[in-house]
């Protein structure tokens, strides 16, 4: 059986004769276990064509090994990806850990909604940089994936929402609790002048490193474009991964 995967880290669509728990492993790890990185992707449905990704070549490129072993992996388009797949081909999200462990997150029918805080915002696709603001995801979308506001929109947009804690309130005197985040005096500085209305948003790290630790994310994941709009894979809760999903959960918090 043939898959396609969306790839956020990086960004890619990709073939695979694995299941997405096999390709999480593989892709996280490796064949020789000599590598290790976090995975995010989308299942994508394997009936979607776009004029300019040769998918139906990577798909027929996908065929076992002389030893009968899968093809893991044909890359059909490793460029504007994100922007050419539409939501609505998309299925189911994976998060997978450092040491391979997957976890399935289902689209969320509610709507982004967002407190009346402080955000801070991991973009993943098509760039990545980490980003503090005063609006909430759907307004923080909006802002730069609209073109009839932004001469700069981007046409679509994959990122998550980190936890704050305390210093979503107060970024000056907060408590940084369990937060793993380097740099936090610059943080603490970025949230207050945002928080001080100097600016509405302020780009912490231009230049951020794709992977971030996955216990920090505070809703799920955002995704969108400027035809269909964004839409939240929501994280199960805390209880659910515990119960359900502990090996994932404990290797989450591991990292």
């Amino acid at each position: 059986m043939r898959h396609l995967y969306l790839s956020l880290m990086p960004e890619a669509l990709i073939a695979s004769m694995l299941s997405p728990e096999e390709f999480g492993n593989y892709y996280a790890v490796g064949s020789e276990r000599t590598t290790q990185g976090q995975a995010v992707f989308f299942e994508v449905d394997v009936k979607f064509r776009h004029a300019e990704i040769p998918i139906d070549e990577a798909l027929a490129r996908c065929v076992p090994h002389a030893d009968g072993g899968p093809k893991r992996t044909v890359y059909a388009s490793v460029y504007k990806v994100l922007e050419r797949v539409p939501l609505a081909a998309l299925r189911k999200l994976y998060l997978v850990t450092m040491d391979g462990r997957t976890l399935a997150v289902d689209r969320s029918a509610k709507k982004p909604d967002s407190a009346d805080s402080l955000h801070l915002y991991h973009e993943l696709a098509p760039v990545r940089p980490l980003v503090v603001s005063r609006l909430g995801p759907q307004a923080f979308f909006d802002l730069l994936c609209d073109g009839s506001r932004n001469p700069l929109s981007l046409p679509a947009l994959a990122f998550v929402e980190l936890r704050l804690g305390e210093l979503a309130w107060d970024p000056v005197k907060g408590s940084i609790g369990d937060l793993p985040y380097d740099n936090l005096d610059h943080l603490r500085s970025c949230l207050a002048q945002v928080k001080e209305k100097e600016v509405g948003s302020k780009v912490v790290d231009r230049l951020h490193p794709g992977a971030f630790s996955f216990r920090t994310i505070q809703e799920g994941l955002y995704i969108g474009n400027s035809n269909e709009g964004l839409v939240l894979y929501r994280l199960p809760s805390m209880a659910r991964l515990q119960d359900t999903d502990y090996l994932w959960w404990k290797s989450a918090n591991a990292q």
